[in-house]
C-alpha cells in the first residue's frame, strides 16, 4: 500500500538535498571564479609593487649573479599554511636571476615576458605575472602555487559541506515531524469514521477544516445525506409496500373464505369475481411497484432519442388491455408523425401507460380516455384526458407522491401511476403536469425536452 506522507517525505527531503547540493555547486564555481580574480590582483599588485620598490632603488640586485645576496623581504610569516604565498623572482632582461624571495623556486617561473602564465616547477603549477621593465632592464615575477589556491577554495566547499551534512537530517525531521501534523485531520477523520456504526450517517465536522481536505468532507457529506434520503425513501417505500399489499391480500383471503364456506351461487360468483378483481389489483401493483424500483436504479443518465413522438404513443394505445366499457381514442391523423422531440424510450413509454391506466380506472362506465399529440412552444406535449370526477385542488400538489390516494380513490388504484410518471419524466428532463378540465375530469400532460437540449 503506497503511503502519500511517505512520497511526500521523499520528495522534500530529495528536493532539499537536491537544492542543496546546486547551492554547493554553484558557490563552489562562483567562489572559484571570484577567488581567482583576487589572487591575480594580488599578483598584479605585488609585481607592481616589486618595480615600484626596484625603481626607488629599495631593493639591492644581484647584478653580478649572486641572486642569494639579493633577495626580496618575504612576507611575514603566519600560522595558516598560506602565509608565504607570494614568490617573486627578478630575472635580467639578458637572462640573470638577479632577485628573489626566500620561498621562490630557483627555476624560473614562467618564460612569459609579460602578463599572467601558468609553468609547472617540480611537479607543482604556479600562476605567475610578469612586468617587464626595460628602464631597469630587468623582469618582475610574482605567482603563487595553484596547490595553496585550490585550498582556499576546498576550505569553502568543506565549510559549506559539513553544515550540509549535519543540516539535512536535521530538516528531513523537522518535514516528517511535520508532515504528520499536516495530516493529522485526515487521520482523525479516518478515526471517526471507523468508529461509528454502519447506520450512523450523520454528516462530518466542517468547522475550521484546512483547504485541501474541505472539498472531501463537504463531499463525503453529500454522501452521507444522499445515502440518508434514499435509505428513508426505501423505508417509506417498504412499509407503504406492505401495507398496500397486505389489504388486497386480506380481501382475497376473505372472499376465498366466503366462497368455500357458501352454498349459495349468486354468493360464490359473487365472491369469485372480487377475487379476480383482487388479482388483478395486486398485478397492477406488484408491476408497478417493479417499474418504480426499475426507474430508482437506474445508474446511468438515460440514452435520450431524437424522434418523432406520435408512433411511440399510437404504439402503446395499441398495446393497451381492452378496458371495459371505456373507450381510449387517440386524436389527429393517424398518417401524421407528430412533433419530433428527444425522449428516451422505454421510460416514456412507462410514463404514458400509467397515466392512460390512470385515466382508465377514474373514468366512469361508458367513458373516453382521450390520447392526444401536440406542439407548443417548440416543445411536444402528450395529453391525457379523462371524464371522470377529476381531483380535488386541495390535493393536486400531493397526487404524485407514493401511494397518495385522495378522496377520489379508485376501487383498483395503488396510488403508484401518477409517481412513477413524475420519476420517469424527471429523469428524462421532461415535466408532469395535471389539471381538472373545464367539462370535468383530469387532463394529464407530459411535456417532453426540447430537440437541442442534453442531459
Amino acid at each position: 500500500m503506497s503511503s502519500i506522507r511517505t512520497r511526500l517525505f521523499a520528495v522534500l527531503v530529495a528536493s532539499t538535498g537536491l537544492v542543496w547540493l546546486l547551492a554547493t555547486l554553484w558557490i563552489y564555481v562562483d567562489t572559484e571564479a571570484e577567488l581567482e580574480r583576487v589572487l591575480d590582483a594580488r599578483l598584479t599588485e605585488a609585481a607592481r609593487m616589486v618595480r615600484s620598490l626596484l625603481a626607488e632603488g629599495r631593493v639591492e640586485l644581484a647584478l653580478g649573479g649572486d641572486a642569494a645576496a639579493a633577495a626580496v623581504a618575504p612576507a611575514p610569516a603566519g600560522d595558516r599554511p598560506y602565509d608565504r604565498q607570494l614568490s617573486c623572482q627578478i630575472w635580467s632582461l639578458d637572462g640573470r636571476l638577479v632577485g628573489r624571495s626566500e620561498d621562490a623556486p630557483r627555476d624560473r617561473l614562467t618564460d612569459a615576458r609579460s602578463g599572467f602564465s601558468e609553468t609547472v616547477i617540480d611537479g607543482e603549477t604556479w600562476r605567475v605575472y610578469t612586468i617587464e621593465d626595460a628602464e631597469l632592464g630587468v623582469r618582475v615575477m610574482v605567482g603563487d602555487n595553484v596547490r595553496v589556491r585550490d585550498r582556499l577554495v576546498g576550505g569553502v566547499i568543506t565549510g559549506l559541506a559539513l553544515p550540509a551534512g549535519l543540516i539535512v537530517p536535521f530538516l528531513a525531521a523537522v518535514i516528517w515531524f511535520s508532515l504528520r501534523r499536516g495530516m493529522a485531520p485526515l487521520n482523525g477523520m479516518a478515526r471517526m469514521l471507523s468508529s461509528r456504526a454502519a447506520s450512523d450517517l450523520r454528516p462530518l465536522p466542517d468547522e475550521n477544516l484546512p483547504r485541501e481536505i474541505a472539498p472531501a468532507v463537504h463531499a463525503l457529506n453529500g454522501l452521507f445525506r444522499r445515502v440518508e434520503a434514499a435509505r428513508e425513501r426505501e423505508k417509506s417505500f417498504t412499509a407503504f409496500a406492505a401495507h398496500e399489499l397486505k389489504t388486497p391480500l386480506a380481501g382475497l383471503k376473505t372472499q376465498a373464505q366466503i366462497a368455500l364456506a357458501s352454498g349459495d351461487g349468486a354468493v360464490h360468483a359473487n365472491a369469485l369475481r372480487q377475487i379476480s378483481a383482487g388479482v388483478d389489483r395486486v398485478s397492477r401493483l406488484v408491476a408497478q411497484l417493479l417499474d418504480l424500483a426499475a426507474i430508482e436504479a437506474g445508474d446511468r443518465a438515460p440514452a435520450l432519442t431524437r424522434a418523432p413522438v406520435r408512433p411511440l404513443v399510437a404504439r402503446v394505445v395499441a398495446e393497451m388491455p381492452p378496458a371495459r366499457d371505456r373507450a381510449i381514442v387517440l386524436a389527429g391523423a393517424e398518417d401524421a408523425a407528430g412533433p419530433v422531440a428527444r425522449f428516451e424510450p422505454a421510460l416514456l413509454t412507462l410514463a404514458l401507460r400509467n397515466l392512460i391506466e390512470n385515466a382508465v380506472n377514474h373514468a366512469p362506465e361508458g367513458g373516453t380516455v382521450v390520447v392526444r399529440v401536440e406542439a407548443e412552444a417548440g416543445r411536444a406535449r402528450i395529453v391525457v384526458e379523462d371524464d371522470g370526477p377529476g381531483i380535488p385542488p386541495a390535493e393536486l400538489p400531493h397526487v404524485t407522491e407514493r401511494f397518495f390516494r385522495g378522496r377520489g380513490k379508485s376501487a383498483t388504484g395503488s396510488g403508484l401511476g401518477l409517481s412513477i410518471a413524475q420519476e420517469a419524466m424527471d429523469q428524462t428532463g421532461g415535466a408532469l403536469s395535471l389539471a381538472n378540465r373545464a367539462a370535468g375530469g383530469l387532463a394529464a400532460t407530459l411535456t417532453l425536452a426540447r430537440q437541442e437540449e442534453e442531459r
